[in-house]
């Protein structure tokens, strides 16, 4: 069994918030990690990839902050929970003089226009019992601090102005400069009074300050709660662990980018998934791989408008194919191509995790496997609307490109940095990509070579089943040669390549949960035997790779040890419900936060399990 030691060691005492103790707000451009201490730790403005202008996730000394709160004092105790059925987020500080409050939204614009759209921070603290002091500092560092700017005081509040971005800051308590490129206020509440503080951004507009009312609070607050709301009641999943799955969809919303309909893998970058190690990526861009989950979960969730949205993203990048007619990796939110990736060698990283990574150099790899996962999705959308003949020239272009290049070695899911291998994964979504084309063609009698086709599919299949499978190892690896199982080998069940009982199957199940796992928490591969992926550290485990097993199992009929499975996982959540990529050897979360395909695997994995258990389909099952 593969063990989980992370290079690094959670200091009680550290600076920095554990990855947990966040939570996310945000208004469809952008979001702002809030931690229980009551500090926005991480904001990018004006959108998702901006750079960051509150950044002390990063560098708790450079990268700026926007934190309320109490003084510290002994016993205090700190909880966050999420209004219900929304983003509103309500941060509690419990003392023995008292209990405060802070709420926490972002109100949503619906105009989506990306260059002049500005955007709010609102933050409201009141006293709910006793009386209180607290400490306000709003200090930013725009550019990833690297910009300096000036402090303007006003009557309402100040002004932040650097080169690309103003911010400015309502206050309804006196505030002063700090010295250090912020203001500061300090204040005291007693039961039933309160203080609100605002925050604008923009880039493109001159901002001026008013006095912010508290009844523009409160009708903001109500437009917010009821946007919440209202877009949640279109939620048709009503089956078990319906509050992890709503919480979920809620998370995916928060990381779609309005103006696009694309889905941010996750809205942090270089988050650690090693304490002290060098795997700190940049997540803020959207991944083909991840949309066949997106839109089965959207679209069984019954969030069509979200699902019509995201489609048309794709969409868009198939008609903008490489001259061969090929796709890459990853895109930004708004279909850029160009993702650079260079270092912030100023900032100190996570807990002292450097690098510190903008853009992300996956973008340039050959990862084959994306194409099986667009066909998936595309004919998993068009369960619900027929594909354009447009969209399917392109198709047919991918494919006809592919059908070359399927057996050439690429850098696979993981995104290996230490040179290709001819990944079994690969193969498994090539087949993919052939068998939906084949479908969709017979479904809607559009016009493809299906001789061509049906031959590449038949091939991929045999040579999975011939160069995949290690007969000695009694399992599928992860490349043509190896001895190493991997996680994504789950996916050959998911994906339909094979059945749950297949004897295969289950060798393969069996040896993933010898060799990668620990209890419900999965391993994706164990480092020191797969495939060199440059970086020669290990890792925490993979939480979608853990829904996926779950649902396998639960695919399989062994339905008592899925269910128990997915129980352990959903614990694993934090206190609000989120997730970040991978989970510590002490259930710390790692890696980016909250990641969407995490979310999305646990969708999928609830909805099946349900089902199972149910032994009816109470939804459309999109995947068939």
């Amino acid at each position: 069994m593969l063990t989980n030691q992370p290079n690094g060691v959670l200091s009680p005492s550290s600076p920095y918030q554990p990855i947990e103790d966040y939570a996310i707000i945000g208004d469809l451009h952008t979001v702002a990690l809030v931690g229980k201490n009551g500090s926005i730790d991480w904001c990018c403005l004006p959108r998702f990839d901006s750079p960051s202008v509150f950044g002390a996730l990063l560098d708790v000394n450079k990268g700026g902050y926007f934190r309320i709160s109490p003084p510290e004092t002994p016993g205090m105790s700190h909880k966050q929970i999420y209004l219900p059925e929304t983003n509103i987020l309500i941060t509690r500080f419990l003392t023995v003089d008292g209990v405060a409050e802070i709420t926490d939204f972002m109100p949503i614009k619906q105009d989506n226009n990306r260059h002049h759209h500005q955007h709010h921070i609102v933050r409201s603290v009141s006293v709910v019992r006793g009386s209180l002091n607290f400490e306000m500092v709003c200090r930013p560092a725009f550019n990833y601090a690297r910009d300096q700017h000036a402090v303007i005081p006003t009557e309402y509040g100040a002004l932040f102005h650097s080169a690309d971005l103003r911010l400015g800051l309502v206050s309804s308590v006196p505030i002063e400069l700090d010295g250090k490129g912020g203001v500061c206020a300090n204040f005291t509440l007693r039961e039933g009074q309160s203080a609100r503080f605002i925050l604008e951004g923009a880039s493109n507009n001159e901002i001026t300050l008013h006095e912010h009312s508290l009844a523009r609070y409160q009708e903001e607050f109500q437009k917010t709660r009821s946007f919440w709301q209202s877009w949640l009641a279109q939620c048709q999943y009503q089956g078990r662990w319906r509050e992890m799955v709503q919480r979920s969809a809620l998370v995916l919303k928060l990381l779609t980018y309005a103006p696009t309909g694309a889905i941010v893998a996750a809205p942090t970058t270089s988050l650690p998934e090693t304490l002290g190690g060098n795997r700190n990526w940049d997540y803020r861009y959207t991944w083909l791989r991840d949309s066949a989950f997106t839109l089965f979960s959207l679209l069984t969730l019954g969030f069509t408008q979200e699902a019509e949205a995201f489609m048309g993203w794709l969409d868009a990048r198939c008609h903008e194919l490489k001259d061969n007619g090929t796709l890459q990796p990853m895109y930004t939110i708004d279909g850029k191509h160009d993702l650079t990736e260079f270092t912030l060698d100023h900032l100190e990283g996570y807990r002292q995790s450097a690098p510190v990574r903008i853009g992300n150099g996956a973008y340039k790899q050959k990862q084959l496997d994306i194409y099986g996962e667009l066909m998936d999705a595309i004919y998993i959308y068009n369960r619900y609307a027929a594909v354009s003949y447009d969209l399917w020239q392109s198709i047919r272009r991918q494919l006809n490109w592919l059908s070359t290049h399927w057996q050439e070695p690429d850098e696979g899911i993981w995104e290996v940095r230490g040179g290709p291998k001819p990944f079994v994964h690969s193969r498994l979504m090539s087949w993919v990509a052939f068998d939906r084309g084949l479908r969709l063609s017979r479904h809607r009698g559009l016009p493809a070579p299906l001789v061509e086709w049906t031959r590449a599919s038949a091939d991929i299949y045999e040579e999975i089943m011939a160069k995949g499978w290690n007969e000695k190892k009694k399992s599928f690896v992860q490349y043509y040669g190896s001895n190493s199982v991997d996680a994504s080998a789950l996916l050959m069940v998911i994906t339909k390549f094979a059945g749950p009982r297949d004897p295969r199957i289950l060798h393969t199940v069996e040896r993933i949960q010898k060799e990668l796992c620990s209890d419900s928490l999965v391993h994706r591969y164990n480092p020191l035997t797969a495939a060199n992926d440059g970086l020669g550290s290990i890792e925490g485990t993979f939480s979608m790779c853990s829904f996926w097993l779950a649902e396998t199992l639960a695919r399989a009929g062994r339905l008592e040890e899925a269910r128990l499975m997915l129980e352990k996982m959903l614990s694993y959540s934090n206190h609000v419900g989120l997730y970040a990529e991978e989970i510590g050897p002490t259930g710390e979360a790692l890696g980016n936060f909250p990641q969407a395909f995490t979310h999305l695997s646990l969708i999928t994995a609830c909805y099946t399990i349900d089902q199972a258990l149910n032994k009816t389909h109470t939804a459309p099952d999109w995947n068939l």
